[in-house]
């Protein structure tokens, strides 16, 4: 998995910190960094994160996949 954030889109809400903490992470207050190519072990978690995105920055891309943006619509309130 390949995470790409379009960071002229991202506003610092910080959805995606808040659900994947060990891949996405604020560097002083608003500015964005995370893991471009985390562990398997994080695909959920990165999934719900991109999902969670106000403003669907984040797109995930599956190497190994077709490639995949993660939309809005896919509600996390589902799966709680």
């Amino acid at each position: 998995m390949r995470i790409v954030v379009d960071l002229t889109r991202c506003q610092s809400y910080g959805q995606c910190v808040f659900l994947a903490p060990k891949v996405f992470r604020f560097h002083s207050e608003e500015a964005l960094e995370y893991d471009y190519t985390p562990d398997d072990q994080m695909r959920e978690q990165v999934r719900w994160a991109a999902a969670a995105c106000p403003v669907q920055a984040i797109t995930l891309d599956y190497q190994d996949e077709q490639s995949e943006t993660v939309s809005h619509s896919e509600s996390v309130g589902d799966k709680i």
